[in-house]
């Protein structure tokens, strides 16, 4: 039970980081978004791009751990 509330919790943070980011970029780009040809992340940006990938891995452990428990 409490690991599903912490599943919860951790896809709302997820997906608010996920909002958070900078528009424009990845696939956007594609179709008339940033001119860029490659950009690094720098600063805000990187850290929100890092704290992505661990609440992502965190959750995709939090669900594994659900179904075998």
């Amino acid at each position: 039970m409490t690991l599903s509330i912490i599943q919860v919790i951790i896809s709302v943070i997820l997906i608010v980081v996920v909002l958070v980011q900078q528009k424009g970029t990845g696939l956007g780009a594609a179709f008339g978004g940033e001119g860029n040809i490659y950009r690094t992340k720098r600063g805000l940006e990187k850290s929100l791009h890092i704290l992505t990938i661990i609440l992502a891995v965190v959750f995709m452990a939090t669900s594994l751990a659900n179904v075998i428990l």
